[in-house]
Formats: structure tokens, sequence, C-alpha cells
């Protein structure tokens, strides 16, 4: 699909520029402006599509979903595929949270869908996609789902309720009238889903460049075995210190993924890669930060505890089996 762009990157750093194919310069300037324009042309096609998803699948009608339907344990599963489907990153965990408690929606099953809507991010798919081919874009999504599910139904075996703050304790369940259903017209609709598809990239793509620019010094001049030799899949700590490494960190998926597609290049074995990439997408101090307000301190490194406990036994099962 991006064969035309890589046809620019090459006529613009090779012959315009007149740089080396072969150089360190040339090959970390290729990977730069190839990455750039198509990181930013998927994030803004992926922002509008899900923009018009969420037209049509508004929270509210989530909530209800969840709240009047007994799936018998499998609403952990359910609640985690619709947190894949829907377009909410971790900066949304606050109302999110509250919006599902004052749906009556026991605690549990909210977190299962809170985990697995940053994790399974729309545009580190569509990312992972090009990247990386199917394979390992269904790796990484369903693990996501997998992590959200077991996630939820570990936190759900604990009294949670209690942990919560207290003006969280006293939220009543939200009146079944309350509707999340636009009236304006479609037409009105539209432009405003592609004026927050444009506001998503004003707000991101100089993140979206850092994070290019990272992984083109990477690609550029990190030696091809630097990360097979000290990151290899054959080192036990290799995974929860990827772990240990990315919670501190906060970066958006389209920042991050070029990132691991070099991790990957370099030689750092693919579970170990994805532990990384979901540690950074789904667990960070600013989500950290963020939860404070609704959830007690103790909840809070329950929940990361737990999620990174996943993400840590899936980093270990995939370099296995990988």
């Amino acid at each position: 699909m991006f064969d035309w762009l890589q046809y620019l990157a090459d006529q613009l750093v090779y012959r315009l520029l007149g740089l080396d194919a072969e150089s360190h310069l040339g090959q970390a300037l290729n990977f730069f402006f190839y990455d750039v324009v198509k990181v930013l042309i998927l994030l803004l096609g992926i922002s509008l599509l899900m923009g018009v998803v969420h037209l049509f699948f508004p929270i509210g009608r989530i909530r209800d979903f969840l709240r009047r339907r007994k799936l018998y344990g499998a609403e952990f599963l359910m609640a985690s595929l619709l947190g894949a489907v829907t377009p909410f990153c971790s900066c949304s965990s606050v109302p999110l949270f509250v919006g599902f408690v004052r749906g009556g929606i026991p605690l549990g099953i909210t977190l299962s869908f809170l985990i697995t809507s940053p994790l399974v991010n729309e545009v580190a798919l569509a990312l992972f996609l090009s990247s990386f081919g199917w394979k390992v874009t269904l790796i990484y999504g369903g693990s996501g789902v997998i992590v959200g599910t077991l996630g939820g139904m570990v936190l759900s075996r604990f009294r949670l309720e209690g942990w919560l703050e207290p003006w969280v304790q006293q939220l009543k369940i939200q009146p079944p009238g309350e509707a999340d259903t636009p009236s304006e017209p479609l037409a009105d609709r539209l432009r405003g889903v592609w004026a927050e598809a444009l506001a998503v990239v004003k707000k991101v793509w100089l993140y979206v460049v850092i994070g290019i620019g990272i992984g083109a010094a990477m690609h550029g001049y990190v030696p091809d075995d630097f990360f097979a030799q000290y990151l290899s899949a054959d080192r036990w700590w290799t995974v929860p210190l990827a772990v240990v490494l990315a919670v501190p960190l906060y970066a958006n998926a389209a920042a991050i993924v070029p990132v691991i597609q070099v991790f990957v290049q370099k030689g750092m074995a693919l579970g170990t890669a994805l532990a990384f990439m979901m540690s950074t997408v789904g667990l960070s101090t600013p989500e950290g930060i963020l939860l404070k307000k609704v959830m007690s301190l103790r909840l809070i490194l329950l929940y990361f505890g737990v999620v990174a406990f996943m993400i840590i036994l899936l980093g270990f099962f995939f370099n296995w089996l990988l």
C-alpha cells in the first residue's frame, strides 16, 4: 500500500539529497521520512474511521449492553472485546471509569474494558499491520483482549468497591433515560468527525515525529545484533525489564510502534518487544496519576500489578512460541 511512499523517500534521500543508501545517515533519514508520512496518513485515516464508528457506537450503548445482559462469566470477554473496538486511550480513563460506575456495571467488568481499550488501539493495529503483517497484528490484538479478560476476572475476586475514592462510591446509577445519541444532522456530525480527526493529528504529530526520530536514529546507527546480544529471548530477565522500563513512560501508539519495529529489526525478541509496547501504552505513570482521582493508591497498585504480571506472562509465552 505504501510502495509509492518508499519510492518517494528513496528519491528524496538518495537522489535529491545525494546520500549513500549504505550510509548510517542515509538509512536513518530514509526511515524517518517514510515513517512520518506513513504514520500521519494512517493516524488521520483511522481517526476518521473510528470517529464514524463512534457516531453509531456511543459509550452509553456500551454501558447499557453490559448492564442489562447476564453473560454468565463471558461478560469479561465481552467487555474486553468492546474495549478493543472503541476509540478510547488511557487519557480517557477517568471519565470512562466514572461513566461505567454510574451505569451500574460491576467494577471487575469495568476494569476489563479499561485495560483493553488503550492496549488494542486502532492506530496501533493499523501500524502493526503495515509494519509486521497480519500474524503479528493478530498476536498483539489477541494478547490485549486476553490481558483485559483475565485481568478483569482476577480483579473481580477482590472486594474493590471499598478501594474507590469516597465520591466515586457515592455515585448513583445513571438514569436509564439518559442517551448519548446526538441530535444534529448527519452532515454536521460528519463534519465534527473530520474536525476531531484533524485535532487528534495536531495533538500528537510532534510526539509522532519525536518517536520516529528515535526509531530512525536507532535504525541507522545501532548495530543489527545489538538487541539480540543483550535482550535475546533466552535471557529470562529481559521481559520483566522491558515492562519495568516501560511503565514510567507514556507514548502514543503512533509514536511507539516505529520504535518497536526497529527493536525487532535489531534483534529484540518479539515477545519482549510486545511486552514493552503494551506496558508503554496501557500502563504508564500519567495514567496512574489520572486514576488517582477515582481510585485509592492500593487499588492502583493492584491494578498495575495484575496487568503487568499478565503482560510479563504473555511476553514469556510468545518468546517461547516464536
